[in-house]
């Protein structure tokens, strides 16, 4: 068996090893942005659902999507403060 042959497999597998590495960290990361994102939607819409009770509506974009869904109930408190203030 050819020692070059041996080297050029481990050197490919190697090399997908570090490909996958390099995407799998960024990909994590961006699938729990839009996770959050989406739990932060539905947080708002039920805050609106409710809120439209006493007059209480908090629009949905991605930035309060987000806001909502990285801080939790805290971010959603934010915003409503911020909503009663302007």
């Amino acid at each position: 068996m050819d020692y070059s042959v041996v080297f050029a497999f481990l050197f490919g597998l190697l090399l997908i090893y570090v490909v996958v590495r390099l995407f799998y960290l960024p990909m994590r990361w961006l699938l729990v942005v839009l996770y959050n994102g989406l739990i932060g939607g539905v947080v708002l819409w039920l805050l609106n659902l409710v809120g439209s009770v006493v007059g209480l509506h908090i629009a949905i974009n991605p930035l309060t999507a987000l806001i909502a869904g990285f801080l939790g109930i805290p971010g959603v408190v934010i915003l409503t403060i911020i909503q009663y203030m302007s």
